[in-house]
């Protein structure tokens, strides 16, 4: 998948972070949140956004996308209205836009904190 159009992903309710994503962190990295996707998981780290993309009939094939919070240069927020089922996260990176889907079941104010943390803190 190219980034020259928009990506975009739904994020469906706050999970335990998985124990097997240590395996794909690196020293001094820390996981501060797990998100379930359709089918797996997205994960903000202090050095970048994890998502984990199983595909095919069983799951076996997995995707991984490592965004670094260093290329995040600006994010937006929109939380869902009396009509609208999902909230809506826009982040812009130096490799493209990226919408991300809130369900009803995400915080998307402490979503936003969570961003924030990630891309503005010092850990």
């Amino acid at each position: 998948m190219g980034f020259s159009s928009i990506v975009e992903w739904t994020l469906y309710v706050e999970i335990p972070i998985p124990n097997d994503v240590n395996e794909l962190l690196i020293r001094g990295e820390q996981a501060h949140a797990a998100y379930k996707t359709f089918r797996d998981a997205a994960i903000f780290t202090s050095k970048r956004l994890i998502i984990r993309d199983a595909q095919g009939i069983r799951g076996s094939k997995v995707e991984i996308y490592s965004i670094p919070n260093s290329s995040i240069n600006m994010w937006s927020t929109e939380n869902s209205g009396s009509l609208d089922y999902n909230a809506e996260v826009q982040l812009w990176t130096r490799a493209g836009h990226i919408k991300i889907n809130l369900s009803r079941k995400v915080d998307v104010r402490r979503f936003d904190w969570i961003i924030a943390n990630s891309v503005l803190g010092n850990d």
